[in-house]
């Protein structure tokens, strides 16, 4: 079952615009609240966003890579308090994908929008232009988002020769 969740999980950039029911909402949410953290800090927050308009809003987080959040019918907000622990940014990527694979498991597709280190624009970094959003206190930092939905394009496996195997090693880095 894992090893076909993750030969078929494929980033969804566009959605159809079906609601994603409760129930499926609930169990994407139960899978990243037991996504492993550091020392079991659990510093993760989840913003579940539904309504359109904070949808369109958060597309424009960054000029890249967001504008299809506002075709989708659900995105998640990962952030994590970066005073509970200093590895904040594992803990929300791990967080970030056990949400992508229970959206997988549901039927679900999703795509990853990464937020740190990004810039809104010239003024303004992509987490400072979310965190304003939702009021998020500034210890709070926002590692990505996930657009969810059910898709409305196909994506194919990769093939499992397309998989670089040559980056893999023995006992020592360069040598396989």
């Amino acid at each position: 079952m894992f090893f076909s969740l993750i030969e078929k999980r494929r980033s969804i950039r566009k959605f159809k615009s079906i609601p994603v029911e409760q129930e499926k909402v609930d169990r994407i949410i139960e899978a990243a609240l037991r996504s492993p953290s550091s020392r079991g800090f659990n510093p993760w927050r989840f913003i579940v966003v539904d309504q359109p308009e904070l949808l369109e809003k958060l597309s424009r987080a960054k000029p890249h890579g967001a504008s299809f959040l506002k075709g989708a019918p659900l995105g998640i907000v990962i952030c994590a308090d970066e005073k509970r622990t200093d590895v904040w940014v594992e803990d929300a990527s791990i967080a970030t994908i056990f949400i992508q694979l229970a959206a997988q498991a549901v039927g679900i597709g999703s795509c990853w929008i990464q937020i740190r280190k990004r810039e809104h624009d010239e003024l303004m970094t992509a987490e400072s232009y979310i965190r304003s959003i939702f009021d998020i206190p500034d210890h709070f930092r926002i590692e990505s988002m996930v657009a969810l939905g059910y898709p409305d394009e196909e994506r194919f496996p990769h093939s499992r020769e397309s998989l670089e195997k040559e980056k893999v090693f023995l006992n020592s880095f360069g040598i396989s």
